[in-house]
């Protein structure tokens, strides 16, 4: 079996107790649902039980999954992980900086710890300070990170600040790939991780969506010149998350996470793709997904060399 520098055999997980639709995050990500009574103990009792179910379905092939508990009434949007933290080869973790201040709160040090523990960390760099001065970037949901190729690829957002992502590509030597994305109202795009999936193989794009047709066309050329096959996204299959798709190594054979919404989404061609070289896996997670992300945004990949 050859292991792929894009695909991560570990993820960190936070399970919800006390999962609500943030209103605080509502203002600028349109694939959020504000639901009459989100605040539920029903709603609360179905996030934790769908978290819960990934996580056993992620073991069953053969990922090993760390599964801390969100305890705080303060972080409805805990269940992301991926957003306040990433690991990188190499030994090297980020913390970064958060655009609502509910998020900020996600920060947790048991989880670093655990890394430290477990893993082989050289570096921890914390870029968490500068958001006191409204310098955002929200970890592997602002950007995309091609690790084999050293490119991040990020769509601008008040969510991602070019100052930190440059910052960020120069302390992590990656290269910066920053566009401009849109939806159908002309809305910016929130988050990159939600219009864009890079595996080993092959990439999940809504390409209509990046709005400079000469930035769209490089892009394109890219990825396919790192020798991986471009699949488009309309962008109804983004609206059904079809885009926040997460890459993993499983027993003997990479696995494409993503919620049963996004995999209903894709097409049969689309699928036939992405089969020749990694089973999908499909996970039902639609009360989640009320809060504006998906199974992609619930997994922090671990990047590291365990110890």
């Amino acid at each position: 079996m050859i292991r792929s520098a894009q695909v991560p055999s570990a993820v960190i997980m936070i399970r919800p107790h006390h999962f609500f639709s943030n209103p605080e995050t509502a203002e600028d990500n349109s694939f959020q649902q504000s639901v009459e009574g989100s605040q539920t103990d029903q709603v609360k009792k179905t996030a934790f039980d769908e978290a819960t179910r990934v996580a056993e379905t992620l073991e069953a092939t053969g990922i090993k999954v760390h599964v801390f508990e969100g305890v705080s009434e303060e972080t409805p949007d805990c269940v992301f992980p991926n957003n306040w933290f990433s690991t990188h080869p190499g030994g090297h973790v980020a913390i970064f900086p958060m655009h609502a201040s509910s998020r900020r709160k996600e920060r947790r040090l048991d989880v670093i710890d655990m890394l430290k523990r477990d893993y082989r960390v050289r570096d921890v760099i914390d870029y968490s300070g500068l958001e006191q001065d409204g310098l955002i970037l929200e970890g592997t949901g602002s950007m995309v990170i091609d690790h084999i190729e050293r490119v991040v690829y990020a769509a601008k957002s008040n969510r991602t600040h070019p100052v930190v992502l440059e910052r960020f590509c120069t302390d992590f030597n990656y290269e910066p790939v920053v566009f401009e994305a849109v939806n159908a109202n002309g809305i910016a795009v929130y988050h990159t991780n939600v219009i864009m999936c890079i595996a080993t193989e092959f990439t999940l794009v809504g390409v209509d969506m990046i709005t400079d047709q000469k930035r769209r066309a490089e892009i394109i050329s890219r990825l396919e010149t790192s020798g991986r096959e471009v699949l488009t996204l309309s962008a109804e299959q983004i609206a059904e998350f079809a885009g926040n798709a997460l890459e993993l190594q499983g027993r003997g054979r990479r696995v494409l996470a993503l919620s049963s919404r996004a995999h209903k989404a894709l097409t049969t061609k689309q699928i036939t793709v992405i089969e020749r070289s990694a089973d999908l896996l499909p996970l039902d997670v639609p009360t989640i997904e009320l809060s504006g992300g998906s199974v992609r945004c619930m997994l922090a990949g671990v990047h590291l060399s365990p110890r």
